[in-house]
């Protein structure tokens, strides 16, 4: 089942729907956008969402919020056992107003568990409906994490993003880029952080870890990892990895 097709399970005097749809690596759901706001969630595998405005990598244990209405497409990285949970705002204000990736702790995870078996036909007031409710009122409390990739507006960054993207241990220097563009690299640097909110030192050092971390869900050797994201050794990226994600690269997966 594709999410983009859901309407026909949403009692509109719910709190919130779920459902659980497992994918194999290399599916994409295609650009689509729903009327209620989602929480994309992976039990096992990496999800990556893309919008216009950038991209969010989901490892388990965490989830990507989504406003209503916002365009978006999905990518499976490794095999992956997502849980989709779309919440009435109208129904519970207070809700996080920007899209993001939020830690997701054990209660709320066996809340969106248990919400999977609950159908539309729905009573007010009774456990389901509360169970429900329980669910949405523990996403306004958990933590939001840095695993956003801002994509500027402006067709020249943007052009050298991608290729980033494309070739993360490419290490071309910002006056390389900024020659690249014709334009000073002070300008360049006032430029891209206008358009992304980040220096761009910051912004490809995220770019790297985030891909990273796509292909270690995929199951590449670590070391493989490393040297594919422009860093010089195994060490060297297993240190930024866990100063950026708290835990070695070779526990983040367990």
């Amino acid at each position: 089942m594709d999410t983009s097709n859901y309407h026909h399970m949403i009692n509109a005097n719910a709190p919130a729907a779920a459902l659980a749809i497992d994918y194999p690596h290399g599916h994409v759901i295609e650009p689509h956008r729903h009327a209620y706001a989602q929480l994309l969630y992976a039990i096992e595998g990496v999800l990556v969402v893309e919008t216009a405005a950038g991209r969010w990598v989901v490892p388990p244990t965490r989830g990507v919020w989504l406003q209503p209405e916002v365009d978006h497409q999905v990518r499976m990285r490794g095999d992956v056992k997502m849980r989709t949970v779309f919440v009435n705002m109208q129904e519970l204000p207070n809700l996080p107003q920007d899209n993001c990736v939020l830690d997701i702790p054990p209660l709320l995870r066996e809340l969106i568990v248990a919400a999977v078996g609950i159908g539309p036909a729905l009573a007010s007031d009774s456990r389901d409906w509360h169970l429900l409710r329980l669910l949405v009122h523990e996403l306004r409390s958990v933590p939001v994490l840095p695993l956003y990739l801002p994509l500027p507006a402006d067709r020249g960054l943007r052009v050298i993003c991608e290729a980033l993207m494309a070739q993360p241990d490419d290490d071309a220097t910002v006056d390389m880029h900024a020659q690249q563009l014709g334009i000073a690299t002070r300008t360049f640097h006032r430029l891209f952080l206008r358009e992304t909110g980040m220096r761009f030192s910051h912004w490809r050092q995220q770019a790297r870890l985030l891909l990273a971390l796509e292909n270690l869900a995929r199951g590449d050797k670590i070391i493989d990892v490393a040297l594919d994201h422009g860093y010089t050794s195994q060490s060297a990226f297993a240190a930024m990895f866990k100063k950026h994600f708290g835990i070695a690269p070779s526990r983040f997966f367990r």
